[in-house]
Protein backbone atom coordinates (compact mmCIF):
# COMPACT_ATOMS: atom_id res chain seq x y z
CA UNK A 1 0.00 0.00 0.00
CA UNK A 2 1.50 3.33 -1.09
CA UNK A 3 0.71 5.50 1.69
CA UNK A 4 1.82 8.74 0.50
CA UNK A 5 2.77 10.19 3.76
CA UNK A 6 -0.51 9.54 5.55
CA UNK A 7 -0.28 12.00 8.55
CA UNK A 8 -2.76 9.91 10.73
CA UNK A 9 -5.79 7.44 10.38
CA UNK A 10 -8.03 10.21 9.93
CA UNK A 11 -6.20 9.93 6.30
CA UNK A 12 -7.83 6.46 5.87
CA UNK A 13 -11.10 6.67 7.39
CA UNK A 14 -11.02 6.33 10.85
CA UNK A 15 -13.46 8.97 12.64
CA UNK A 16 -15.68 9.66 15.52
CA UNK A 17 -17.95 6.26 14.84
CA UNK A 18 -15.03 4.08 15.02
CA UNK A 19 -13.10 5.99 17.62
CA UNK A 20 -16.21 5.35 20.02
CA UNK A 21 -16.70 1.15 19.42
CA UNK A 22 -13.14 1.18 19.69
CA UNK A 23 -12.95 2.31 23.31
CA UNK A 24 -16.07 0.49 23.94
CA UNK A 25 -14.01 -2.57 23.30
CA UNK A 26 -11.62 -1.78 26.10
CA UNK A 27 -8.67 -4.45 24.91
CA UNK A 28 -5.42 -3.99 26.59
CA UNK A 29 -1.93 -2.80 24.31
CA UNK A 30 -4.36 -2.60 21.34
CA UNK A 31 -4.89 -0.12 18.61
CA UNK A 32 -6.71 0.19 15.52
CA UNK A 33 -6.39 -0.47 12.54
CA UNK A 34 -7.29 -0.98 8.55
CA UNK A 35 -7.33 -3.91 6.51
CA UNK A 36 -6.13 -3.14 3.24
CA UNK A 37 -5.74 -6.53 1.79
CA UNK A 38 -6.24 -10.25 2.13
CA UNK A 39 -4.44 -13.81 1.35
CA UNK A 40 -5.77 -17.10 2.92
CA UNK A 41 -5.75 -16.37 6.78
CA UNK A 42 -3.13 -13.60 6.12
CA UNK A 43 -4.27 -9.84 5.83
CA UNK A 44 -2.37 -6.53 5.26
CA UNK A 45 -3.49 -3.73 7.57
CA UNK A 46 -2.45 -0.29 8.29
CA UNK A 47 -1.93 1.34 11.65
CA UNK A 48 -0.45 3.86 13.13
CA UNK A 49 2.91 1.78 12.88
CA UNK A 50 2.31 2.04 9.70
CA UNK A 51 1.65 -1.29 7.52
CA UNK A 52 1.75 -4.61 9.15
CA UNK A 53 1.21 -8.36 8.59
CA UNK A 54 -1.64 -9.81 11.05
CA UNK A 55 -3.51 -12.73 11.75
CA UNK A 56 -6.77 -13.09 13.74
CA UNK A 57 -6.60 -14.43 17.36
CA UNK A 58 -7.17 -18.08 18.42
CA UNK A 59 -10.41 -16.51 20.49
CA UNK A 60 -11.48 -14.53 17.43
CA UNK A 61 -11.15 -17.07 14.67
CA UNK A 62 -13.26 -19.44 17.22
CA UNK A 63 -16.33 -16.66 17.74
CA UNK A 64 -16.10 -15.50 14.19
CA UNK A 65 -16.96 -19.36 13.13
CA UNK A 66 -19.71 -18.96 15.56
CA UNK A 67 -20.87 -15.39 14.64
CA UNK A 68 -19.79 -15.70 10.88
CA UNK A 69 -18.14 -12.38 10.85
CA UNK A 70 -14.38 -12.53 9.60
CA UNK A 71 -12.45 -9.28 8.54
CA UNK A 72 -12.67 -8.20 4.94
CA UNK A 73 -10.80 -5.60 2.99
CA UNK A 74 -11.70 -1.80 4.24
CA UNK A 75 -12.98 -3.50 7.98
CA UNK A 76 -11.50 -0.89 10.57
CA UNK A 77 -10.04 -3.87 13.16
CA UNK A 78 -8.63 -4.02 16.81
CA UNK A 79 -5.28 -5.38 16.91
CA UNK A 80 -2.23 -6.09 18.93
CA UNK A 81 0.99 -4.67 16.85
CA UNK A 82 4.34 -7.02 17.45
CA UNK A 83 6.19 -4.12 16.03
CA UNK A 84 9.79 -5.47 15.69
CA UNK A 85 8.30 -8.56 13.53
CA UNK A 86 5.81 -6.24 11.74
CA UNK A 87 3.18 -8.00 12.78
CA UNK A 88 -0.05 -8.08 14.52
CA UNK A 89 -2.84 -9.86 15.91
CA UNK A 90 -6.11 -8.82 15.17
CA UNK A 91 -8.46 -9.69 17.99
CA UNK A 92 -12.04 -8.01 17.07
CA UNK A 93 -13.66 -6.39 13.94
CA UNK A 94 -15.38 -3.22 14.54
CA UNK A 95 -18.86 -2.30 13.38
CA UNK A 96 -19.57 -1.36 9.95
CA UNK A 97 -20.63 1.52 9.12
CA UNK A 98 -21.81 -0.19 5.35
CA UNK A 99 -21.03 -3.40 3.61
CA UNK A 100 -21.20 -4.41 -0.02
CA UNK A 101 -22.18 -8.36 0.13
CA UNK A 102 -23.42 -10.63 -2.27
CA UNK A 103 -24.13 -14.47 -1.84
CA UNK A 104 -21.18 -16.82 -2.10
CA UNK A 105 -20.57 -18.80 -5.25
CA UNK A 106 -22.65 -22.19 -5.13
CA UNK A 107 -25.13 -24.03 -3.08
CA UNK A 108 -24.65 -22.46 0.54
CA UNK A 109 -26.77 -19.61 1.79
CA UNK A 110 -24.04 -17.26 3.02
CA UNK A 111 -22.78 -13.90 3.03
CA UNK A 112 -19.55 -13.00 0.92
CA UNK A 113 -18.51 -9.17 2.08
CA UNK A 114 -16.68 -7.91 -0.82
CA UNK A 115 -15.88 -4.83 0.31
CA UNK A 116 -16.27 -3.04 4.01
CA UNK A 117 -16.75 0.73 5.09
CA UNK A 118 -17.35 2.51 1.69
CA UNK A 119 -18.89 5.52 1.02
CA UNK A 120 -19.20 5.20 -2.66
CA UNK A 121 -19.81 2.11 -4.74
CA UNK A 122 -18.43 2.67 -8.51
CA UNK A 123 -20.23 0.55 -10.64
CA UNK A 124 -17.97 0.06 -13.99
CA UNK A 125 -19.25 -0.86 -17.21
CA UNK A 126 -17.16 -0.50 -20.79
CA UNK A 127 -18.68 1.22 -23.33
CA UNK A 128 -16.33 -0.52 -26.07
CA UNK A 129 -19.11 -3.20 -27.22
CA UNK A 130 -19.64 -7.08 -26.58
CA UNK A 131 -20.95 -7.63 -22.90
CA UNK A 132 -19.15 -4.78 -21.27
CA UNK A 133 -22.60 -2.82 -20.76
CA UNK A 134 -24.94 -5.04 -19.51
CA UNK A 135 -28.34 -3.49 -18.28
CA UNK A 136 -29.42 -5.99 -16.29
CA UNK A 137 -26.20 -6.88 -14.82
CA UNK A 138 -26.48 -2.71 -13.58
CA UNK A 139 -29.72 -3.66 -11.87
CA UNK A 140 -28.54 -6.03 -10.02
CA UNK A 141 -25.27 -4.18 -8.60
CA UNK A 142 -27.62 -1.52 -8.12
CA UNK A 143 -29.97 -3.54 -5.81
CA UNK A 144 -26.82 -4.52 -3.92
CA UNK A 145 -25.96 -1.92 -3.41
CA UNK A 146 -28.80 0.25 -1.94
CA UNK A 147 -28.81 -2.51 0.98
CA UNK A 148 -25.34 -1.79 1.18
CA UNK A 149 -25.75 1.57 2.85
CA UNK A 150 -22.70 3.37 0.18
CA UNK A 151 -23.97 5.62 -2.15
CA UNK A 152 -24.54 3.72 -5.78
CA UNK A 153 -22.58 5.77 -8.58
CA UNK A 154 -22.52 4.38 -12.30
CA UNK A 155 -19.47 4.74 -14.06
CA UNK A 156 -19.34 4.53 -18.05
CA UNK A 157 -15.66 3.64 -18.89
CA UNK A 158 -14.16 3.71 -22.74
CA UNK A 159 -16.16 6.69 -24.39
CA UNK A 160 -13.23 6.94 -26.43
CA UNK A 161 -14.37 3.86 -28.29
CA UNK A 162 -17.92 4.80 -28.52
CA UNK A 163 -19.14 6.73 -31.28
CA UNK A 164 -22.98 7.68 -29.39
CA UNK A 165 -21.90 7.62 -26.21
CA UNK A 166 -25.67 10.13 -25.39
CA UNK A 167 -27.53 6.96 -26.93
CA UNK A 168 -25.67 5.24 -23.78
CA UNK A 169 -26.29 7.12 -20.99
CA UNK A 170 -29.89 7.77 -22.00
CA UNK A 171 -30.04 3.65 -22.22
CA UNK A 172 -28.78 3.80 -18.74
CA UNK A 173 -30.22 6.14 -17.27
CA UNK A 174 -34.23 4.38 -18.03
CA UNK A 175 -32.87 1.99 -15.42
CA UNK A 176 -31.29 4.09 -12.85
CA UNK A 177 -33.12 7.33 -12.13
CA UNK A 178 -31.80 9.22 -9.63
CA UNK A 179 -28.36 7.88 -9.86
CA UNK A 180 -25.28 9.80 -10.99
CA UNK A 181 -24.10 8.73 -14.22
CA UNK A 182 -20.22 9.83 -15.66
CA UNK A 183 -18.47 9.43 -18.66
CA UNK A 184 -15.12 8.74 -18.15
CA UNK A 185 -12.21 7.58 -20.52
CA UNK A 186 -9.32 6.36 -18.36
CA UNK A 187 -7.14 6.23 -21.45
CA UNK A 188 -7.72 9.28 -22.66
CA UNK A 189 -8.01 10.79 -18.98
CA UNK A 190 -12.04 12.18 -20.23
CA UNK A 191 -14.07 12.96 -17.43
CA UNK A 192 -11.85 12.04 -14.28
CA UNK A 193 -12.42 14.79 -12.18
CA UNK A 194 -15.78 13.69 -11.58
CA UNK A 195 -14.72 11.12 -9.86
CA UNK A 196 -12.20 12.74 -7.63
CA UNK A 197 -14.88 14.37 -5.98
CA UNK A 198 -15.89 11.74 -4.87
CA UNK A 199 -12.63 10.78 -3.64
CA UNK A 200 -12.23 13.38 -0.41
CA UNK A 201 -10.03 13.05 2.75
CA UNK A 202 -11.08 10.23 4.92
CA UNK A 203 -13.74 8.84 2.17
CA UNK A 204 -13.75 5.36 0.23
CA UNK A 205 -15.09 4.20 -2.53
CA UNK A 206 -15.14 0.80 -4.34
CA UNK A 207 -14.73 -0.19 -7.89
CA UNK A 208 -17.13 -3.33 -9.13
CA UNK A 209 -18.01 -4.42 -12.63
CA UNK A 210 -17.03 -7.38 -15.08
CA UNK A 211 -13.00 -8.22 -16.19
CA UNK A 212 -12.47 -5.77 -18.83
CA UNK A 213 -14.33 -2.76 -18.12
CA UNK A 214 -11.46 -0.40 -16.82
CA UNK A 215 -11.02 -0.18 -12.77
CA UNK A 216 -7.84 -1.25 -12.68
CA UNK A 217 -6.80 0.94 -14.79
CA UNK A 218 -9.10 4.29 -13.82
CA UNK A 219 -7.86 3.59 -10.39
CA UNK A 220 -3.90 3.79 -11.68
CA UNK A 221 -5.12 7.01 -13.43
CA UNK A 222 -6.39 8.34 -10.29
CA UNK A 223 -2.96 7.45 -8.56
CA UNK A 224 -0.58 8.89 -10.82
CA UNK A 225 1.19 5.40 -11.48
CA UNK A 226 1.10 1.86 -13.13
CA UNK A 227 -0.17 0.27 -9.80
CA UNK A 228 -2.81 -2.03 -10.93
CA UNK A 229 -2.13 -4.90 -13.61
CA UNK A 230 -3.96 -4.27 -16.61
CA UNK A 231 -5.07 -6.85 -19.31
CA UNK A 232 -6.35 -6.95 -22.95
CA UNK A 233 -10.13 -7.54 -23.35
CA UNK A 234 -10.93 -10.39 -26.12
CA UNK A 235 -11.92 -9.16 -29.45
CA UNK A 236 -15.12 -11.17 -30.09
CA UNK A 237 -16.65 -10.45 -26.72
CA UNK A 238 -14.74 -7.68 -25.24
CA UNK A 239 -14.36 -9.74 -21.66
CA UNK A 240 -11.19 -9.15 -20.16
CA UNK A 241 -8.97 -11.87 -18.43
CA UNK A 242 -9.08 -11.51 -14.11
CA UNK A 243 -6.10 -9.31 -13.83
CA UNK A 244 -7.05 -7.94 -10.58
CA UNK A 245 -6.93 -11.38 -8.43
CA UNK A 246 -7.81 -9.83 -4.90
CA UNK A 247 -9.27 -7.11 -3.34
CA UNK A 248 -6.84 -4.35 -2.09
CA UNK A 249 -7.47 -0.96 -0.64
CA UNK A 250 -5.37 2.08 -2.20
CA UNK A 251 -4.79 5.68 -0.67
CA UNK A 252 -4.51 7.85 -3.00
CA UNK A 253 -2.11 10.61 -3.75
CA UNK A 254 -4.71 13.69 -3.63
CA UNK A 255 -6.84 12.41 -0.48
CA UNK A 256 -9.43 9.23 -0.28
CA UNK A 257 -8.79 5.72 -0.70
CA UNK A 258 -10.16 2.84 -3.70
CA UNK A 259 -10.82 -0.62 -2.96
CA UNK A 260 -10.08 -2.44 -6.47
CA UNK A 261 -11.75 -5.99 -7.12
CA UNK A 262 -11.63 -8.74 -8.99
CA UNK A 263 -13.96 -8.49 -11.90
CA UNK A 264 -17.40 -10.82 -10.50
CA UNK A 265 -18.14 -13.28 -13.22
CA UNK A 266 -21.91 -13.61 -11.21
CA UNK A 267 -23.44 -11.55 -9.00
CA UNK A 268 -25.46 -13.57 -6.14
CA UNK A 269 -28.10 -11.73 -4.91
CA UNK A 270 -27.44 -10.99 -0.83
CA UNK A 271 -30.26 -8.33 -0.26
CA UNK A 272 -33.89 -7.72 0.56
CA UNK A 273 -37.39 -7.19 -0.97
CA UNK A 274 -37.10 -3.77 0.39
CA UNK A 275 -33.88 -2.98 -1.36
CA UNK A 276 -35.82 -3.54 -4.39
CA UNK A 277 -37.64 0.29 -3.95
CA UNK A 278 -33.80 1.61 -4.89
CA UNK A 279 -32.65 -0.16 -7.91
CA UNK A 280 -36.51 -0.20 -8.93
CA UNK A 281 -37.98 3.03 -7.81
CA UNK A 282 -39.97 3.51 -11.21
CA UNK A 283 -42.08 0.36 -10.96
CA UNK A 284 -42.35 0.84 -7.50
CA UNK A 285 -44.40 4.10 -7.58
CA UNK A 286 -45.93 2.87 -10.54
CA UNK A 287 -47.34 -0.17 -8.80
CA UNK A 288 -49.14 1.88 -6.26
CA UNK A 289 -50.91 3.73 -8.70
CA UNK A 290 -52.30 -0.09 -9.60
CA UNK A 291 -56.22 -0.48 -8.88
CA UNK A 292 -55.33 -3.54 -6.63
CA UNK A 293 -52.80 -3.32 -3.88
CA UNK A 294 -51.71 -7.14 -4.84
CA UNK A 295 -51.33 -6.69 -8.61
CA UNK A 296 -49.08 -8.90 -10.34
CA UNK A 297 -48.60 -6.89 -13.12
CA UNK A 298 -50.02 -9.54 -15.49
CA UNK A 299 -53.30 -9.39 -17.01
CA UNK A 300 -55.03 -7.41 -13.96
CA UNK A 301 -57.64 -4.38 -15.16
CA UNK A 302 -56.47 -0.99 -13.88
CA UNK A 303 -52.45 -2.07 -13.54
CA UNK A 304 -50.43 0.60 -13.85
CA UNK A 305 -46.94 -0.80 -14.70
CA UNK A 306 -48.77 -2.76 -17.60
CA UNK A 307 -50.20 0.77 -18.57
CA UNK A 308 -46.52 1.91 -19.02
CA UNK A 309 -45.35 -0.40 -20.65
CA UNK A 310 -47.90 0.00 -23.55
CA UNK A 311 -47.71 3.10 -23.57
CA UNK A 312 -43.62 2.60 -24.35
CA UNK A 313 -42.77 4.32 -21.12
CA UNK A 314 -41.62 1.47 -19.17
CA UNK A 315 -39.74 -1.35 -21.09
CA UNK A 316 -40.75 -4.61 -20.47
CA UNK A 317 -37.30 -6.24 -20.31
CA UNK A 318 -36.94 -4.19 -16.75
CA UNK A 319 -40.42 -6.24 -15.54
CA UNK A 320 -38.57 -9.30 -16.66
CA UNK A 321 -36.01 -8.69 -14.72
CA UNK A 322 -37.90 -6.85 -11.23
CA UNK A 323 -39.70 -9.86 -11.11
CA UNK A 324 -36.32 -12.43 -11.31
CA UNK A 325 -34.56 -10.55 -8.42
CA UNK A 326 -37.91 -10.47 -6.43
CA UNK A 327 -38.08 -13.70 -7.04
CA UNK A 328 -34.65 -14.37 -6.04
CA UNK A 329 -34.92 -12.65 -2.67
CA UNK A 330 -37.79 -14.31 -1.66
CA UNK A 331 -36.29 -17.80 -2.17
CA UNK A 332 -33.25 -16.34 -0.60
CA UNK A 333 -34.70 -15.16 2.14
CA UNK A 334 -36.55 -18.59 2.95
CA UNK A 335 -33.36 -20.16 2.52
CA UNK A 336 -31.93 -17.71 4.95
CA UNK A 337 -34.52 -18.26 7.57
CA UNK A 338 -33.82 -21.55 7.52
CA UNK A 339 -30.33 -21.43 7.84
CA UNK A 340 -30.76 -18.88 10.69
CA UNK A 341 -32.86 -21.32 13.06
CA UNK A 342 -30.03 -24.56 12.15
CA UNK A 343 -27.45 -21.46 12.61
CA UNK A 344 -28.63 -20.10 16.22
CA UNK A 345 -28.92 -24.01 17.62
CA UNK A 346 -25.34 -24.81 16.33
CA UNK A 347 -24.34 -21.51 17.80
CA UNK A 348 -25.38 -21.92 21.53
CA UNK A 349 -24.21 -25.57 20.80
CA UNK A 350 -20.68 -24.61 20.29
CA UNK A 351 -20.67 -22.09 23.15
CA UNK A 352 -21.93 -24.87 26.31
CA UNK A 353 -18.85 -26.97 24.68
CA UNK A 354 -16.37 -24.04 25.06
CA UNK A 355 -17.92 -22.99 28.28
CA UNK A 356 -17.75 -26.59 29.60
CA UNK A 357 -13.82 -26.46 28.27
CA UNK A 358 -12.64 -23.54 30.37
CA UNK A 359 -14.25 -25.05 33.38
CA UNK A 360 -12.25 -28.13 32.93
CA UNK A 361 -8.96 -25.83 32.53
CA UNK A 362 -6.83 -26.00 35.93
Amino acid sequence: MNNYHLKSLTDLGFNSFFEKNFQILKIPDSVPARIVSESKNSFQVYSQYGELTAKISGKMHYLAGVEKLYPAVGDWVVIKPVINERKAIIHAVLPRKSKFSRKVAGERTEEQVVSANIDTVFIVSGLDGGRNLNLRRIERYLTLAWNSGATPVIVLNKVDLCPDVNNYIQSVERIAPCISIHPVSAKERIGLDALKTYLTKGKTAAFLGSSGVGKSALINVLLGVEKQETGEVRPDDRMGKHTTTKRELILLPGGGAVIDTPGMREIQMWAGEEDLEGAFHDIEILAKQCRFNNCSHNVESGCAVRAAIDQGELDSARLVSYRKLQNELIYLASREDGNTRQYEKLKYKKIAKWSKELKKRP
